[in-house]
């Protein structure tokens, strides 16, 4: 499978020949990297929404939050879990993503511990800054922000969120949604992307 076929959606991380070498299964188009990817995924969310990793597991520590992008796709690609180490045209640069990752896991505490903000917001403010900001991994970075606030969400008494009813993979309304809901947070306006979450 070529780079070019992985980067062809918008808003796709692209990914480089490197990371690309390090496909785990033998595939041969998007659409069953897709498939593949999918059902890497079905397994993570079940982990991470099980009453025993929820009553036993700190959504706030750095330590989960790789943990959860290994087991969503550990049957996919070598490097999941590892931060990146090249520059993407999301995100911090390379050597900013472990102090930043530290400072929002820090804030996303603190505004859940002191009632900051209501449950939802707390969760969907995790979501943005980590994946429109730091944007710590080579992909799967807007799946893996999407699962941990879900699980940030039901942690504090809420319930998982709906995303706008889409898995959110390739080109599409709710992609385009999405995408701009997260650019109107970067100019400050969260009330978008709240919106989204519970469409």
């Amino acid at each position: 499978m070529s780079a070019t076929n992985l980067n062809a959606a918008p808003g796709n991380t692209p990914v480089g020949p490197d990371e690309l070498a390090q496909l785990i299964p033998n595939l041969a188009t998007q659409g069953e990297l897709d498939e593949w990817e999918r059902r890497n995924i079905i397994d993570a969310r079940d982990w991470a929404l099980s009453s025993r990793t929820l009553r036993n597991r700190d959504p706030f520590d750095e330590s989960y939050l790789r943990e959860l992008h290994k087991r969503m796709f550990d049957q996919t690609w070598k490097w999941a879990g590892t931060y990146r180490n090249s520059e993407k045209t999301f995100g911090c640069l390379v050597h900013e993503i472990r102090e930043r990752i530290g400072a929002l896991l820090g804030d996303t505490r603190y505004w859940a511990g002191n009632r900051t903000f209501p449950p939802d917001e707390v969760a969907v403010r995790f979501h943005h800054k980590l994946v429109g900001t730091i944007h710590p991994f080579p992909n799967g970075n807007g799946r893996h922000a999407r699962l941990h606030a879900d699980v940030i969400a039901v942690r504090l008494g809420t319930t998982e969120f709906s995303w706008g009813q889409n898995y959110l993979v390739g080109p599409g309304p709710t992609r385009e949604t999405h995408i701009r809901s997260l650019k109107a947070a970067d100019a400050g306006d969260i009330q978008p992307l709240l919106q989204f979450a519970r469409s």
